[in-house]
C-alpha cells in the first residue's frame, strides 16, 4: 500500500520506463559522488586545515547513511511500477540531504555548495524542465534558508562553531543572488541538453525502429520469395543464400556460405564474364549428386562501400519446365505416330484373326506332333501379338476419365484376385494389401483397375528368381503442395522386394516400348503414366532399402 502512492495511473509505459532507466542511474550517481566526495574530505583535512570540515568520523557516519538509502532505495525500485513520485521523492531528499552537508561544512563557505547542481541536474534528466525548475527552486530556498541562520547567528544552536562571513545583509544577498542565479542558470542548461536529448533518442528510436522493420521486411522477402537468390562477393565467395535456393539445391545456408562460388555450383560462375546477357541456362549439381537444370541471371551488387561490391544471383528451378516440354514433345510425337499406328494395328488385327482361326482347324485335321508343335508356337506368337496390338491401341487411344467415388479396397482385391487366377501367376509370389476399409478413391475405377494390374505385374516380373517375393499394396489419404496450395490426394504405394531398377534406365521406364524383357511389350508403364496423369496426379519410383523398389501414385481428391 505505502508503495502504490509511488504509482500514479496516468503515467505511459514508455514514461516509466524511461523514469526506472533515470532512476537507476541517479542512485549510481549518488554512490560516485559520496565516494568522490569521502575522498576529497579526507584530502582537504589533510592538506587545508584552514577550511572548516567537522570530524571526519561524523562525515562518515552522513556518507554511511547515504550509502544505506541508496541500497534500501534500489531495494525497492523493482517493487515499484510507476516512478514519477518516487523520482521526485528521491532528488528533494538529496537535496535535503546536501543542504544538511553544506550547513555542517561551512555554511556559505562550504566547498560542497557544488553539491546542489547534482539533483538539479537529475532532475532535468528526469523529470525534464519542470522537474529542473523546481528543484533549483527548491535548492535556492533551503539554501537561502541557511544564510539566514548562519547571518542571524543562530548556527550555534545547532553546534556549530565556524565564523560566519556574512558581515552584512548585502553579503547575504550577494551569496544569495549568485547562487540562485547559478542555480536556475544549470537548471535551464541541463533542461535544455535533456530535452535536445530525449528528442534525439526518440529520433534514434524510430530510426532503429524504421531499420528493424526495412530489415525483418528484407529478410521475409528475402526468405519467402520462390526465386532462388546468391550473392557472392567479388572473390564469388558466397555471402547468403535464401530460402528457395537451398530447396533447388538441396543444401542449407550454413553449408553453402563462404565456399567459392565455382566450387559449390560449377557454370554458374560464367555468368561473371557475360553480364552481358540477359539470362542463362546451366545444370548445376544438387547436395544429393542428381543435376538439375536452372535458368539465372547476374547482376552486379554496388555497395556505398567498394568493399562490399559483389554480385547477386537469381536461380529459377527448369526442372518441371523441362519436364513439361518433354511431355509435350513426347505427346506431340505419340499423337502423330498413335494416328497413323492405330490404323496399321487395325489391319493387323484382322488378318492376324483369320491366321490364328486357319491353325486352329489345321491343328485338329493333322496328327503330326511336330505339326502340333509348329502350330502351337504360331498360335502363342499370334496371342502375344494380339495382346501387344490390344495395349497399343490403349495406349494410342485418348484417356478421357469417368471420375466417381468408389472404395479403393475392395477394387484392389478384385485387382489381385484376377492376377492370382492367371495360369501364368507365380504362387510362390506373396500378395499383401494395406488400404483402410472406409478409404474412397475419386477416380475412374476401370482406370484405376488398369493401373493396379500393370503396377502389380510389372513387380511380378521384377521378383521372378526370387526365392521368397512379396509384392505390398498399400494406400491412404495424404496431402500434396505447402501452405496456401496444400491439397488432399490419394497416396498408392506399390512395394516389391524384386531386382530394383538400374538409376541409368529410371527416366526411360515411363516411356513407351522401352522394355527390359525379352518378352515385353514396354507399354505397360506407359499406359499408366498416361492414366495417372488423366486424373492429373502423379507417378514416380524409388528404391527399397535393402533391395527393391517403390512406385507411388498420387490421385488427387475434391
Amino acid at each position: 500500500m505505502i508503495l502504490s502512492t509511488f504509482c500514479p495511473h496516468t503515467a505511459s509505459h514508455a514514461a516509466n520506463e524511461h523514469l526506472k532507466k533515470q532512476i537507476h542511474w541517479l542512485l549510481f550517481f549518488r554512490v560516485l559522488f559520496l565516494s568522490l566526495m569521502l575522498g576529497i574530505s579526507v584530502l582537504l583535512q589533510a592538506k587545508t586545515p584552514s577550511i572548516f570540515l567537522p570530524p571526519l568520523h561524523y562525515l562518515a557516519y552522513f556518507i554511511a547513511g547515504l550509502y544505506l538509502f541508496t541500497i534500501l532505495s534500489a531495494l525497492i525500485v523493482g517493487m515499484i511500477q510507476c516512478y514519477s513520485r518516487f523520482g521526485y521523492l528521491q532528488i528533494t531528499l538529496d537535496i535535503l540531504l546536501v543542504t544538511l552537508l553544506v550547513f555542517y561544512t561551512g555554511g556559505s563557505q562550504s566547498v560542497f555548495t557544488v553539491v546542489y547542481f547534482f539533483p538539479i541536474v537529475m532532475g532535468a534528466f528526469m523529470l525534464f524542465r519542470p522537474g529542473s525548475l523546481l528543484f533549483a527552486t527548491l535548492s535556492t530556498l533551503l539554501f537561502g534558508s541557511l544564510l539566514f541562520v548562519e547571518y542571524g547567528g543562530h548556527a550555534s544552536r545547532f553546534g556549530l562553531t565556524y565564523p560566519s562571513q556574512l558581515a552584512n545583509f548585502q553579503m547575504l544577498l550577494h551569496y544569495f543572488s549568485i547562487h540562485s542565479l547559478t542555480f536556475f542558470l544549470v537548471a535551464i542548461l541541463s533542461a535544455m541538453l535533456s530535452t535536445r536529448l530525449q528528442k534525439t533518442e526518440a529520433e534514434l528510436f524510430q530510426t532503429v525502429s524504421d531499420y528493424d522493420r526495412l530489415s525483418f521486411l528484407y529478410k521475409q522477402i528475402f526468405d519467402d520469395i520462390n526465386t532462388g537468390i546468391i550473392t557472392v562477393d567479388e572473390d564469388t565467395r558466397i555471402t547468403s543464400f535464401n530460402r528457395a535456393a537451398g530447396l533447388i539445391t538441396g543444401y542449407r545456408p550454413d553449408e553453402i556460405i563462404g565456399l567459392e562460388l565455382p566450387r559449390a555450383f560449377p557454370g554458374l560462375e560464367s555468368a561473371l564474364l557475360h553480364e552481358e546477357e540477359r539470362r542463362h541456362m546451366a545444370d548445376i549439381p544438387r547436395k544429393n549428386g542428381e543435376t538439375i537444370p536452372v535458368g539465372y541471371s547476374c547482376s552486379r551488387l554496388n555497395a556505398p562501400d567498394d568493399n562490399e561490391n559483389g554480385y547477386v544471383y537469381t536461380l529459377q528451378d527448369l526442372s518441371q519446365i523441362k519436364k513439361m516440354e518433354a511431355q509435350v514433345q513426347q505427346a506431340e510425337k505419340m499423337a502423330t505416330i498413335g494416328e497413323m499406328a492405330a490404323g496399321i494395328a487395325h489391319e493387323l488385327r484382322n488378318p492376324l484373326a483369320a491366321i490364328s482361326g486357319a491353325v486352329q482347324l489345321l491343328d485338329r485335321e493333322t496328327e503330326s506332333s511336330i505339326n502340333k508343335r509348329l502350330f502351337g508356337i504360331i498360335m502363342r506368337e499370334s496371342d502375344r501379338l494380339d495382346a501387344t496390338i490390344h495395349e497399343f491401341l490403349l495406349f494410342s487411344k485418348p484417356v478421357n476419365p469417368e471420375k466417381k467415388w468408389f472404395p479403393l479396397r475392395a477394387l484392389a482385391w478384385e485387382a489381385m484376385e484376377t492376377l492370382g487366377q492367371d495360369p501364368g501367376w507365380n504362387p510362390t509370389l506373396t500378395l499383401d494389401l494395406e488400404i483402410p476399409p472406409d478409404l474412397e478413391c475419386w477416380a475412374d475405377p476401370q482406370l484405376v483397375r488398369q493401373v493396379i494390374l500393370n503396377l502389380i505385374t510389372n513387380s511380378a516380373n521384377a521378383c521372378r528368381n526370387i526365392e521368397k517375393g512379396r509384392i505390398l499394396l498399400r494406400a491412404d489419404k495424404t496431402t500434396t503442395g505447402e501452405n496456401e496450395k496444400r491439397e488432399e490426394a490419394i497416396s498408392m504405394e506399390i512395394i516389391d522386394n524384386g531386382h530394383g531398377v538400374q538409376a541409368n534406365i529410371r527416366e526411360k521406364i515411363f516411356e513407351p516400348f522401352f522394355t527390359t524383357r525379352e518378352t515385353g511389350t514396354g507399354l505397360g508403364l506407359a499406359i499408366v503414366r498416361q492414366i495417372v496423369h488423366s486424373h492429373g496426379g502423379g507417378i514416380s519410383l524409388r528404391d527399397c532399402h535393402p533391395h527393391g523398389t517403390i512406385f507411388s501414385v498420387k490421385l488427387p481428391l475434391p
